[in-house]
């Protein structure tokens, strides 16, 4: 039984054109058949193709690690907050060994040689982001 989503039931994928998926059994062909009612295209990888997934899977192993695994969640907003938070985190203040340690966005601020070093918390101190702090 097939229905079409409404704005506020598509959530995440909300004016988001394409879903890439594996081919996990998960993906169930009534799954596939909600998300392309609600408007975006459902992409499958070729079977045995991990390696055209490999920064989502590295992104997936690193949240879970590094965040979700330590945390019990009493809720979607929880869970929600949890992911956004980890996220900022990923992108602006995490080191990335591909990118000689520097976040994927670097800060626009120059980092200071000397000062003190400040540390930033992030979902009480769960996620952690050292710096030093401008002269």
């Amino acid at each position: 039984m097939a229905r079409n989503l409404t704005d506020s039931e598509s959530g995440i994928l909300r004016s988001k054109q394409y879903l890439i998926i594996d081919r996990d059994s998960k993906y169930t062909d009534q799954f596939r058949r909600l998300i392309r009612d609600g408007g975006t295209t459902v992409v499958r990888l070729p079977p045995r193709s991990p390696h055209l997934n490999a920064h989502a899977e590295r992104f997936v192993r690193s949240i879970k690690a590094e965040c979700l695994n330590r945390m019990i969640f009493v809720g979607q907003a929880s869970l929600r907050r949890a992911v956004s938070e980890h996220i900022v985190h990923y992108h602006r203040e995490r080191n990335h060994q591909g990118l000689g340690n520097r976040p994927l966005l670097v800060p626009e601020t120059a980092t200071a040689a000397s000062g003190s070093i400040l540390r930033r918390a992030r979902l009480s101190g769960v996620l952690n982001f050292y710096y030093r702090e401008a002269a």
